[in-house]
């Protein structure tokens, strides 16, 4: 069986000890950002199998037509929001999707929260850039102890950005859905009284909602707009759940203060091309929250086996189980 490996930027899957189990297969592993869904084509052409990492590319209706010898898909994580499953499903193309994991992308994504708040909260990136040309400290940080912490969304990834609030003496506030609310105050944590107080009240505010059609869009500029001038707003989840261009306008006005960003509305993002990049307060990071070697390992050894079940006869976590038959 050939199989194509895409859009693997560290080129991780050569490196998993699963991968050995694929001695008798024919691997091609592209590691390349490339968003041009042309790149896509030419890389799984005449393969069997595709494996896809997270939602780093869509695959849509064209794409599939495109590609006549695909009859699988592994889908690395569960989400297959950018998947065309319907035009799989009419071409028998079986997609597998990830397993439900409590030390999946959770912690990692929490981890490098807490990073990009340290890293804005002592300007880390422009000190360290200061001292290798040749210059000492010129910029005074924002210590954490008695700020208040917004954590929107308390799920597995919001829960843990708190409790890591709450150790280092943050007073932390939590906003979402009822659901998430109640989860919130049975730990312990406060409530804010309303969504405008919410993001009024904020010093650090951090972003864990789902991208769902219902969160698309959810924060939007008169939210932004309520944030005080010296908050830092974080968000690690997803850049569609900001109103399209919202967040560089409020920057740009000065409220909030300052954003640590991890997503963007396309990705990969290539040359630059992205308007926060130009902005001085803003510190941009590559989509990393799931970009740790123990956790993408643990994504294709799931990957492996189920190629292996597929090219037994057996496939297993199935998304479309109305493909099987075609």
């Amino acid at each position: 069986m050939k199989i194509a490996v895409v859009h693997d930027y560290a080129d991780v899957f050569r490196r998993t000890p699963a991968f050995a189990r694929l001695a008798g297969h024919e691997v091609v592993v592209c590691t390349e950002a490339n968003p041009d869904p042309a790149h896509l084509v030419r890389a799984a052409g005449g393969c069997t199998a595709l494996v896809l990492t997270q939602q780093r590319v869509a695959l849509t209706r064209a794409m599939i037509a495109q590609l006549p010898d695909l009859r699988f898909i592994a889908q690395t994580g569960r989400n297959t929001d950018h998947l065309d499953l319907e035009a799989c499903t009419e071409r028998g193309i079986v997609v597998s999707v990830g397993r439900r994991s409590s030390s999946g992308p959770y912690s990692t994504t929490a981890e490098l929260a807490w990073a990009l708040i340290l890293a804005s909260l002592r300007h880390l990136p422009l000190e360290v850039e200061r001292l290798r040309t040749g210059h000492w400290q010129a910029t005074t940080g924002t210590r954490l102890f008695g700020r208040t912490l917004g954590v929107y969304a308390f799920g597995n990834i919001g829960a843990a950005v708190a409790r890591v609030g709450r150790a280092f003496g943050m007073e932390v506030v939590c906003w979402g859905r009822e659901a998430s609310l109640a989860r919130a105050r049975d730990e312990g944590f406060a409530v804010a009284s309303c969504r405008e107080a919410f993001f009024a009240g904020a010093d650090v505010l951090s972003l864990h909602l789902p991208l769902q059609p219902a969160t698309r869009g959810l924060v939007t500029a008169a939210d932004l707009a309520l944030m005080k001038p010296d908050a830092l707003l974080v968000n690690t989840s997803r850049a569609g759940i900001i109103e399209g261009g919202a967040l560089t306008a409020a920057l740009q006005r000065g409220r909030p203060g300052f954003a640590a960003v991890d997503v963007y509305e396309e990705e990969p993002v290539i040359g630059a091309a992205h308007p926060l990049l130009g902005l001085p307060n803003v510190l941009c990071t590559p989509h990393l929250g799931y970009a740790e070697q123990g956790t993408l390992e643990a994504l294709y050894a799931v990957a492996v086996e189920q190629l292996l079940a597929f090219a037994a006869g057996a496939p297993c976590d199935v998304a479309n189980p109305g493909a099987a038959g075609r």
